[in-house]
C-alpha cells in the first residue's frame, strides 16, 4: 500500500445537546487513506460522513483521537495554521457548488489562486485546469450560463488550481443526473492520475462505491 496521506485514530466528535447529554457523530473511527487513490466514504443521511470530512479537511476538530496529515498529527493545530493548510495543502468541492454568481468561471478559478497566495502563471493554470475539466469553450460564461454539471466541473477546476496534495469533495454528485454523476467520478479518476492528487469524497449512492480504490462505510458515526 502507498503512504498514508490521511490517517486517524480513534476519531471521535460529539456535539452537546438538551439534558446536559452529547450526541456522538462520529465515533472511534480509525482509517488510512492512501496517497494519489480515490477514496469513497459511503453513508445514509446521517451517518457521519460529512462530519468526518470536514474532521480529515481541518475544518472542524475532534472531541477526541488523533488525526494525521501527511504523517504529523494535526489535532491540537490553532486555526491560523489549520488555515494556512487548508488554503496551500488542501482543495473543497461542496454539493452546493458554492461558485461566486458575479465572477466568470475563468475568474471562479483565479480567485482560488489569489486565495492560495499564488503570483505566478495564474492565467496559464486556469486555462489550463478548466480545458482538464472540459469547459476551455467555455471560461468566460458565467455561472448561471452553465448547466448543473458545468458548475460543478468549474467547481472542481478551482479546488485543483493551487496544486493540493488532498480534494475532499462533499457529495459531489448529489444534485446531478447519473450520466453528469459518471463523468464527475470518471473526470476524478483522470484527476488523480493526471494531477498525482488524493480524493476524498462523500456519497450515499451505492452505484459509485465501485469506483474508489479505497471505499469506507459508515453508520451511526461507526465504520462498519
Amino acid at each position: 500500500m502507498k503512504d498514508a496521506i490521511i490517517k486517524t485514530v480513534d476519531v471521535t466528535r460529539s456535539f452537546p445537546i438538551a439534558g446536559g447529554r452529547n450526541f456522538v457523530a462520529v465515533d472511534k473511527v480509525s482509517m488510512q487513506i492512501p496517497e494519489g487513490c480515490l477514496a469513497i466514504l459511503r453513508g445514509r443521511s446521517g451517518s457521519g460522513k460529512t462530519t468526518l470530512l470536514n474532521m480529515l479537511g481541518a475544518l472542524d476538530m475532534p472531541t477526541g483521537g488523533e488525526i494525521f496529515f501527511m504523517g504529523e498529527d494535526i489535532t491540537g493545530w490553532q486555526e491560523a495554521r489549520r488555515e494556512r493548510l487548508r488554503r496551500e495543502k488542501i482543495g473543497f468541492v461542496f454539493q452546493s457548488v458554492s461558485l461566486i454568481p458575479m465572477m466568470s468561471a475563468f475568474e471562479n478559478v483565479e480567485f482560488a489562486l489569489r486565495m492560495a497566495g499564488i503570483k505566478k502563471k495564474r492565467k496559464e493554470r486556469c486555462e489550463e485546469c478548466l480545458k482538464m475539466v472540459g469547459l476551455g469553450g467555455r471560461m468566460h460564461h458565467m455561472p448561471q450560463e452553465m448547466s448543473g454539471g458545468e458548475q460543478q466541473r468549474v467547481a472542481i477546476a478551482r479546488a485543483v488550481a493551487h496544486r493540493p496534495s488532498i480534494i475532499f469533495a462533499d457529495e459531489p454528485t448529489a444534485e446531478l443526473d447519473s450520466a453528469t454523476s459518471i463523468s464527475v467520478i470518471n473526470l476524478f479518476k483522470e484527476m488523480v492520475e493526471k494531477e498525482k492528487v488524493t480524493i476524498v469524497m462523500t456519497t450515499h449512492d451505492t452505484s459509485l462505491m465501485g469506483a474508489g480504490n479505497v471505499v469506507y462505510e459508515l453508520e451511526d458515526g461507526k465504520l462498519i
